[in-house]
């Protein structure tokens, strides 16, 4: 029988919301050889944006994720275990971020933290798993610094970073013609990283930045940035942000008239959330990269079933499908080790093949990236959508070791050259 808990959190009082959701199975399913559990359990914090701009895409979905991970293996290879998810609101501060971490791994005895919505907010968790151990799964969060300079052997970024999002659209743009750039660029990591990737990739493929400008997170206002690059000359305009920020950006391009003019427009970086929260008619048109559509395929359709039905009708985003995918392996690979001791848990991690619902020819790199197909969707018009959230059409497979940023060029230590 599953126990279902939920208590205030102890130590810190942050504003954000904590909450414990116990799932246990009766000591009749046990399998043969149980795990040993340093405290008895296995312990899971999802850290998100609970209420902030990047609340849609993670925030409570993501603990609803991480819970149905929790229920598919104590049906399976945690028969017997006993697992605890626990959940806290970052605030999209770093120090914030840090402090729950620290709290959690150090008080509480959380064995590892998913999601970790927010640049910044999981650099800062990077350097404390690496100094004090922990497992940590980023599926919020994009910044490709966390698999270069700031790699952990206990760190593993899981849906997408900004290379991924960023790679396929800007070459294919830049290679079609749109030479000249102007990037409208999130005044944090997860925007600088996004903006630097993007470039990257444009300059190889012949093409220049001719302007830029940053705005602060949860901004209200485009228009100023959006008049600054519409004034540019710029052959296409890049959002070099995301969630609330793309929808109040996407709709003072569609309020100023810029989509479907001479100059091009893309958002880097767009979740099935944003789509809905656009509208069609502003959104129709874009090509973006994603890691995960609910309507790809019938494993795809069965799980955003499932989740729309526990989480107030919404399908999933890539974030809550990669707090899926890594909740479930990571649980996968303690049943596996026989412990929860994160080292050897870790290495167990990077030896079992990563197989679930939502990810195609996944695999976990060296440098802590987690590979797998990526996609290449464009927005639907009003007129093409058969109904309530089919959003996107499939234009092209990326394959898993063509999608990220090729392990030679990394820059993480861990990585043999």
């Amino acid at each position: 029988m599953t126990q279902n808990t939920c208590r205030p959190s102890r130590g810190l009082a942050l504003r954000g919301i904590a909450c414990a959701s116990m799932l246990a199975l009766a000591a009749g399913g046990a399998q043969a050889a149980e795990p040993k559990l340093t405290d008895g359990l296995v312990k899971i914090g999802v850290l998100t944006d609970m209420a902030g701009p990047y609340s849609s895409m993670g925030g409570p979905g993501s603990v609803v994720a991480a819970r149905m991970a929790v229920e598919d293996c104590l049906k399976a290879e945690c028969k017997g275990m006993k697992i605890e998810v626990v959940s806290a609101d970052n605030q999209n501060k770093a120090d914030i971020a840090a402090s729950r971490a620290r709290e959690w791994l150090d008080v509480q005895q959380v064995d590892a933290l998913v999601d970790l919505t927010n640049s910044a907010g999981a650099l800062a968790v990077q350097q404390i798993i690496k100094e004090r151990g922990g497992i940590a799964m980023y599926s919020g969060p994009a910044t490709t610094r966390l698999t270069n300079a700031d790699c952990a052997r206990n760190g593993f970024h899981w849906m997408f970073d900004t290379y991924s999002i960023s790679a396929a659209p800007v070459a294919a743009m830049t290679q079609a013609g749109a030479k000249k750039w102007f990037f409208v660029t999130v005044d944090y990591a997860f925007g600088h990283s996004l903006e630097k990737d993007a470039t990257e990739v444009l300059k190889a493929n012949g093409g220049e930045v001719v302007g830029s400008v940053r705005h602060p997170l949860n901004a209200s206002d485009f228009s100023s940035f959006l008049l600054q690059a519409q004034s540019s000359g710029a052959d296409a305009i890049a959002l070099a942000n995301g969630s609330q920020d793309t929808v109040n950006a996407m709709k003072g391009v569609h309020e100023f008239g810029l989509s479907g003019g001479k100059q091009q427009v893309t958002a880097l970086l767009v979740f099935l959330s944003d789509v809905r929260a656009m509208g069609l008619e502003t959104a129709k048109g874009l090509k973006f990269s994603e890691g995960f559509y609910w309507d790809l395929d019938d494993k795809t359709r069965e799980f955003s079933s499932r989740f729309e039905q526990q989480y107030r009708g919404n399908k999933p985003t890539m974030v809550h499908a990669g707090v899926y995918s890594s909740t479930l392996h990571y649980l996968k690979s303690v049943a596996a080790a026989g412990t929860d001791d994160w080292k050897v848990v870790a290495e167990k991690m990077r030896e079992l093949p990563i197989e679930d619902a939502v990810m195609r020819n996944a695999s976990i790199r060296d440098d802590g990236r987690v590979i797998h197909d990526m996609y290449v969707f464009q927005v639907k018009t009003p007129e093409e959508s058969k109904g309530e959230w089919d959003y996107y059409k499939l234009v092209s497979t990326i394959p898993a070791d063509k999608a990220f940023q090729p392990l030679a060029t990394s820059s993480c230590p861990l990585v043999k050259k």
